[in-house]
């Protein structure tokens, strides 16, 4: 079952909060609410605005993944909001594979040279992801001034695009 990867705005916004919320509190139990994520109820204006974008995945137009980029300088972005529903992960789908070279590929084409982001340590299967993308665990005061800091991360990666 192929996913179909496609930019998604806010009428969408309902079924990624379900999505997201699902993901952080039931099944890892991250302390974390709508009310610490007002994004997910603007992404029109939280993400396209400044040059980013949303991208849901599809299967049976059902959404089943999430992924989104903040540009947050020229030529600097940070991944934000990458879930996918615990039975469509893995290698069979390869969803979350599929959404990360849909954001780069929107980076390079977009003139984004470096890309960071930020997670929980309790994510270590999604740390061992990036890094199998060739993100680079960084210190938090390696991090951009800019970069746009989530209270719950503790653990950030970045990854260089230009050649």
């Amino acid at each position: 079952m192929e996913p179909k990867i496609k930019l998604v705005e806010n009428q969408y916004s309902n079924v990624i909060v379900d999505l997201i919320l699902n993901i952080q509190q039931k099944e890892f139990n991250v302390p974390i609410t709508i009310e610490d994520q007002p994004d997910l109820l603007t992404i029109n204006d939280f993400y396209y605005a400044s040059g980013g974008g949303f991208w849901g995945a599809f299967i049976n137009e059902e959404l089943v993944g999430t992924i989104a980029l903040v540009k947050f300088s020229d030529t600097e972005a940070a991944i934000r909001k990458m879930f996918v529903k615990k039975e469509f992960r893995g290698k069979e789908f390869s969803i979350a594979q599929k959404l990360v070279e849909t954001l780069i590929a929107y980076c390079k084409e977009n003139g984004i040279d470096d890309l960071y982001l930020g997670t929980v340590s309790i994510l270590e299967a999604a740390l061992r992801f990036y890094e199998k993308n060739n993100f680079v665990r960084i210190e938090k005061e390696k991090l951009p001034k800019a970069f746009p800091l989530m209270a719950p991360d503790n653990v950030f990666c970045h990854l260089i695009l230009k050649k």
